[in-house]
């Protein structure tokens, strides 16, 4: 076996900075797939037959094609029809939200169906706004059925963020990959960067237990 850990112990630190454009890039990703589901799953569950629509053929469109495509149309394609260059950061921001917010618009839909049709019916009978209803007596309850399927979401977003380092994003992932084309050795810097990867996606995933149990509480 030829193995030389010391040789890319100096490279450690380069590859280790690529957990701050990692978190940034899964944390702005998060955020947008948050919003774009959320409003996905309203239209989903709503009475106009068109929004629904929309919203189902987007959510076909982007769950049955590949998300590698996904980026690469945006990074590459985008840019012809438009004449727009746009940075491999922001490409990689816009397809995984994008196609998180499909998902995430599935999680939120079955968890607001899934609060007890009392609870509706109680808040219609009370005079309550559609809005007001959804905001401050929906909305909080599904959160708390769904949050350890929007935890494996994000948990799931952190790990396919490597797929960003094929356009160039200086995330682990390509990190890791310049370290061995410099060094001629790969296995070091690829076993560093999964290492890192495997503990980000523990930390999340003790995160999402200490949040679960902090809402059983309040009940």
């Amino acid at each position: 076996m030829n193995l030389d850990f010391p040789q890319i112990v100096p490279s450690i630190p380069f590859i280790l900075y690529g957990i701050w454009v990692t978190i940034k890039f899964v944390i702005v990703s998060a955020i947008l797939g948050f919003f774009l589901g959320t409003i996905l799953a309203l239209f989903k569950i709503g009475k106009f037959k068109v929004l629904r629509w929309i919203a189902d053929a987007y959510t076909s469109v982007f769950r049955g094609t590949p998300l590698i495509l996904q980026l690469m149309i945006i990074y590459f394609a985008v840019p012809q029809l438009t004449g727009y260059n746009i940075s491999a950061f922001l490409a990689g921001i816009l397809a995984f939200g994008l196609n998180s917010g499909a998902y995430i618009s599935e999680i939120i839909r079955a968890g607001i169906q899934a609060v007890d049709k009392g609870q509706v019916e109680a808040a219609k009978a009370l005079g309550v706004p559609y809005r007001a209803m959804m905001i401050d007596i929906i909305m909080p309850q599904a959160m708390k059925n769904i949050l350890p399927a929007l935890m494996n979401e994000f948990i799931t977003l952190t790990k396919e963020s490597a797929l960003i380092s094929t356009i160039g994003t200086l995330d682990i992932m390509r990190r890791a990959q310049i370290v061995g084309a410099d060094t001629y050795l790969y296995f070091e810097p690829f076993l560093v960067a999964g290492l890192i990867y495997y503990l980000m996606v523990v930390g999340l995933t003790l995160l999402g237990k200490v949040v679960e149990r902090r809402l059983k509480r309040s009940d």
